[in-house]
């Protein structure tokens, strides 16, 4: 009897002794209770927070009864706690785009969404008068787009229509000539030739090396439409779907002479063809190919190191497709087309799409390679 009560005592001491099991779900439960008192305790303390300023706001009311914010003292309190959200931060707009020269202080083109510069954000030191630097005369119809007030097919328009006088006298002759002495009117509006400009643009693919396009097509202007503040011109022309550089100026007489053959001005592609060129094709291209048009006789040509479907090709003409047709006289087509250097200007920093104003030591270097003068840009 006494055996059994000694099993029966130590079989209830061992009901009466919680298990591990028992004492971590207490543990836990304990956890929770005090986590849900922290958060009740600090959700009390918000309420009084709020019910203080629910008070303040009261006082605040009833010591001004009858006085309702208007609409701008809202706006400017809104503008107010946006800024104060903002502060620290900095703005987005603020950090300066390296590649294209513009900063947070352009607008937006709200035909093609993009960032653009506006003309007081153009460097003083680049601003140069045109009026100091004509060597000759010019025709009126150029006077007057160099003035910024419409393109050259306008402003014949004008001259037809009686609306330009030249030094007091109408004009209606076209062809006319003036020099940059002279005073020119359109419409009672007295003109005068703007500073000049000079942009560096790597063009990207699906763009028109023109001022407009009939099609509503993106163009070279529509990619820096705004910048200057000025009218500029593209100097040559790239194929729609050929990349790279391209002079943007309303410099008349150096743009002529970029252009012109005889000034022998050097421009460098980088060439991806369809398929692998042999060595003996590309010793043909080096003696020379003659097209429909006439002989080309390329400066160079020398195959990439990495990629050997990769050819660098330098020319002195700018005839129209002249890299594509010499390609296609091998029987390979042209994959991909990027205009690496021109002039000694090369696309080095400027990423695709991108543009920039040229350096005062880059417009002279290229006046002095067309035998032009060099500017001062002291003088404006």
């Amino acid at each position: 009897m006494k055996s059994k009560r000694k099993d029966n005592e130590e079989k209830d001491d061992n009901r009466s002794q919680p298990s591990a099991r028992e004492i971590l779900m207490k543990a836990g439960r304990k956890r929770s209770t005090s986590k849900k008192d922290k958060i009740l305790g600090k959700k009390t303390e918000v309420k009084k927070m709020d019910s203080g300023s629910d008070k303040d706001s009261s006082e605040s009311k009833s010591s001004r009864p009858g006085r309702r914010k208007s609409a701008p003292d809202q706006k400017e309190g809104r503008a107010a706690r946006s800024t104060e959200s903002t502060r620290g931060r900095g703005s987005k707009t603020d950090k300066p785009d390296r590649n294209s020269g513009r900063t947070g202080r352009g607008t937006r083109d709200s035909k093609k969404g993009k960032k653009i510069r506006s003309a007081s954000s153009q460097e003083p030191s680049q601003r140069v008068k045109q009026a100091d630097y004509l060597r000759e005369e010019i025709r009126l119809n150029k006077y007057i787009a160099h003035a910024g007030l419409c393109s050259r097919r306008e402003a014949d328009e004008y001259i037809e229509q009686g609306k330009v006088k030249v030094n007091g006298v109408v004009v209606t002759e076209l062809g006319s000539k003036v020099k940059s002495t002279d005073n020119v009117e359109v419409e009672k509006q007295k003109l005068s030739l703007e500073p000049f400009v000079y942009i560096l643009l790597n063009k990207g693919r699906d763009t028109i090396s023109t001022t407009d396009d009939e099609k509503d097509r993106n163009t070279v202007v529509d990619a820096i439409e705004g910048a200057t503040g000025h009218r500029v011109y593209p100097v040559g022309r790239l194929d729609r779907n050929t990349m790279g550089i391209l002079i943007l100026t309303n410099d008349g007489d150096l743009a002529h002479r970029l252009m012109h053959p005889s000034y022998s001005v050097k421009k460098t592609y980088e060439v991806t063809s369809s398929r692998k060129l042999s060595d003996e094709e590309l010793e043909r291209l080096r003696a020379g190919v003659t097209l429909e048009d006439g002989p080309v006789n390329p400066t160079s040509v020398q195959r990439d190191p990495v990629d050997p479907y990769v050819i660098n090709i330098t020319v002195l003409e700018g005839r129209n497709h002249l890299i594509r047709r010499m390609i296609g006289h091998l029987g390979a087509d042209v994959s991909k087309l990027v205009r690496v250097r021109y002039a000694g200007l090369t696309e080095k920093n400027t990423r695709v799409g991108r543009w920039r104003f040229l350096k005062q030591k880059e417009i002279n270097d290229l006046r002095r390679l067309v035998k032009l003068d060099a500017l001062s840009f002291n003088k404006s």
